[in-house]
């Protein structure tokens, strides 16, 4: 008698646990077919298969991850419109609804992150390659991407000081070191802003170069920043030494190159 009282339970069991393989089998069709749209670069029938996908099985990680990769895909870097702004976001979100299931998923932190920086959102770009120095403390890109976000919010600030004030040729145009300094009270205001940010990034560059010691983007960085430096130096003698570490730095990042270029036996 009591098998019979269970077995209508077991039937339905049996059917939930039938229904919810199929789906998860359809998802798995659904996300292999995305994927293929998507190599052929045919974003709008990823995204479709892909949330077919997610809404079939929520837990389904890497549907949600190539969903969020197809939408930063149809993002177009620095667009204003409303329509690119709303795929932006909706990249991001996508982005985010990964972290939730996968909270040190570093995909996710890095492409949000870069998101944020072509939207020029630097405080939440760094934000986010905060969080992924925390999980990837050894990984030389978090700490070279602080470097070039601090870069640009401080380059922007600094040239639109010079412009204000006139100083935007320098006494030898052979020279971009003989750039004239900036008055004192206006140099006082810029170090205010900028002296936080040529620090940390200074410190993170530095981070890089030592995780990836031949790195000709940190580099570079390097030497845009140690400009930087210069701009908010008060002592004369200070501002020269941080001009001529920034040329050394140039000269180091094209030595980099000239290595490069000829270990592979090319020319450009």
């Amino acid at each position: 008698m009591r098998f019979y009282k269970l077995a209508p339970l077991c039937g339905v069991l049996l059917l939930a646990v039938v229904s919810s393989g199929c789906a998860k089998l359809r998802a798995r069709d659904q996300l292999n077919k995305g994927v293929a749209a998507y190599r052929n670069a045919q974003f709008q029938a990823a995204i479709m298969h892909f949330k077919q996908a997610v809404n079939l099985d929520p837990r389904l990680l890497n549907a949600r991850l190539y969903l969020a990769t197809a939408y930063a895909q149809q993002y177009i870097p620095g667009g204003e419109s409303e329509e690119n702004v709303k795929i932006g976001k909706q990249a991001i979100e996508t982005y985010d609804d990964v972290l939730k299931m996968d909270p040190r998923n570093t995909t996710a932190i890095s492409s949000i992150a870069q998101v944020y920086y072509t939207m020029r959102n630097f405080e939440k770009a760094k934000e986010y390659q905060q969080r992924r120095m925390q999980v990837e403390p050894n990984n030389p890109e978090p700490y070279y991407w602080i470097g070039a976000i601090d870069w640009s919010i401080c380059f922007p600030r600094a040239m639109e000081k010079r412009r204000d004030l006139n100083l935007m040729a320098p006494k030898d145009p052979k020279d971009p070191n003989t750039l004239p300094p900036i008055p004192e009270k206006a140099r006082v205001e810029l170090a205010e802003k900028n002296g936080p940010l040529v620090e940390e990034g200074l410190k993170a560059l530095q981070k890089a170069i030592e995780l990836k010691p031949n790195d000709f983007d940190t580099m570079a960085y390097l030497n845009l920043m140690y400009r930087q430096k210069a701009e908010i130096e008060a002592d004369r003698a200070t501002r020269e030494e941080n001009l001529k570490t920034a040329d050394e730095w140039v000269q180091k990042a094209l030595n980099v190159k000239r290595q490069a270029a000829g270990g592979s036996g090319g020319t450009q």
